[in-house]
């Protein structure tokens, strides 16, 4: 079942990428008492993910915490080596915390898996993005169709 406005979100554990390496994190870590704008992407690296879906967080991340936002945190179903990696490359610093769900558990408990094994990636997240307060989803944009819309920035900003 997928998870839904008003739900809870599910207990996991994940890995944030930090500049002192791997630090393990748990969902209550991440979102208890805190206002939190998370999307999620296939994969690090990949074109539009890098091209658009991080970049436009990055861009409006100010105006979106300047909008009661504690945390923007960026998900994927990669280890997290490649999301400090990506992170680098994409110049996030403070601004975005890269969190990995190396085993998808997370991912899978919300109902929100993509299989990606045509494109040689196995299990991957859906593209999506949501608010969440203190661990309750507020709102859930999730892609279709390989679409590129709900889940960015400016359309998760006007939300706020």
């Amino acid at each position: 079942m997928t998870i839904k406005v008003g739900d809870k979100l599910p207990a996991a554990n994940l890995t944030l990428a930090t500049a002192e390496g791997p630090r393990p994190a748990t969902t209550d870590d991440i979102f208890k008492g805190k206002r939190v704008a998370l999307f999620a992407v296939p994969g690090a690296f990949t074109p539009t993910c890098s091209a658009k879906h991080l970049p436009g967080f990055k861009e409006l991340a100010a105006d979106i915490k300047g909008k009661g936002i504690d945390t923007i945190a960026c998900i994927s179903v990669n280890d997290a080596f490649v999301m400090k990696a990506w992170g680098d490359n994409q110049n996030v610093g403070d601004d975005i915390v890269m969190v990995a769900d190396g085993s998808g558990d997370f991912t899978k408990a919300l109902g929100l898996v993509m299989d990606a094994r045509k494109f040689g990636m196995g299990e991957r997240s859906q593209r999506y993005s949501m608010i969440v307060d203190d661990g309750v989803v507020k709102e859930l944009n999730v892609e279709t169709g390989g679409e590129f819309r709900v889940s960015a920035a400016d359309y998760l900003l006007a939300q706020l």
